[in-house]
């Protein structure tokens, strides 16, 4: 890679680790989702004390592993919400019980150089876990997420992310899928429900975010 995007990367990212410092968050700066996974499993989770751990969707957090670590090691109660062979009515219970846990994994849709974090929901249960419940909550972050500014967030998420993420999920019907952005439907599988914003983070450091310097997910 040449130095100079490196350089151009690493500001960005610094720039952004600095606002959402002064916006209360607890912030670790990754070089890889290898990395990332150390932070989280030898720094973060002992300092928790937690026992109960659940997640909200999020492909940067999978490309990590934290997720296989929490699940195998018998110290945690881990409340799996996704999970394709138990009946819906199940998971949506989980996913209440989730935002009683003591430790929340989940990522971004955006992230801005301004120090806010910025997420569209289709059922909540993600935003709901990130802004309350939940004692500590962990979101991984890969720098593709971060943007100048809250519209460029909301932009990215309607435009980009949100499209994208209706297609991975076989079934749905949403405009989107076949139009590759927003239609502002009112289709039934609607994934954009839900806006989220957090300004500043409340407590301070109750939220911890791990800005990775590789583009991950969407």
């Amino acid at each position: 890679m040449d130095g100079y995007l490196d350089r151009y990367r690493r500001i960005r990212i610094e720039r952004c680790r600095d606002a959402l410092e002064m916006n209360g968050f607890e912030v670790h700066l990754a070089d890889d989702p290898l990395h990332a996974r150390k932070i989280v499993i030898e720094e973060i989770v002992p300092r928790t004390g937690a026992r109960t751990v659940s997640w909200g969707d999020s492909l940067t957090l999978q490309a990590t592993g934290v997720l296989d670590i929490i699940r195998n090691d018998p110290n945690f109660d881990f409340v799996e919400t996704f999970d394709s062979a138990v009946p819906w009515n199940e998971i949506i219970e989980r996913r209440k019980r989730a935002l009683l846990a003591d430790l929340f994994f989940t990522g971004t849709n955006a992230v801005t150089e301004t120090g806010m974090l910025v997420n569209l929901d289709m059922i909540g249960n993600r935003v709901a876990g990130i802004t309350f419940g939940p004692k500590h909550v962990v979101i991984v972050v890969g720098r593709n997420k971060i943007v100048p500014g809250l519209d460029e967030a909301m932009m990215r998420i309607k435009k980009y992310a949100a499209p994208i993420n209706a297609m991975r999920h076989p079934g749905f019907k949403t405009p989107c899928v076949k139009t590759a952005r927003c239609m502002d439907c009112s289709n039934p599988r609607r994934i954009c429900n839900t806006w989220m914003i957090i300004e500043k983070c409340y407590p301070k450091g109750r939220i911890k975010v791990i800005l990775i310097d590789e583009e991950l997910g969407l």
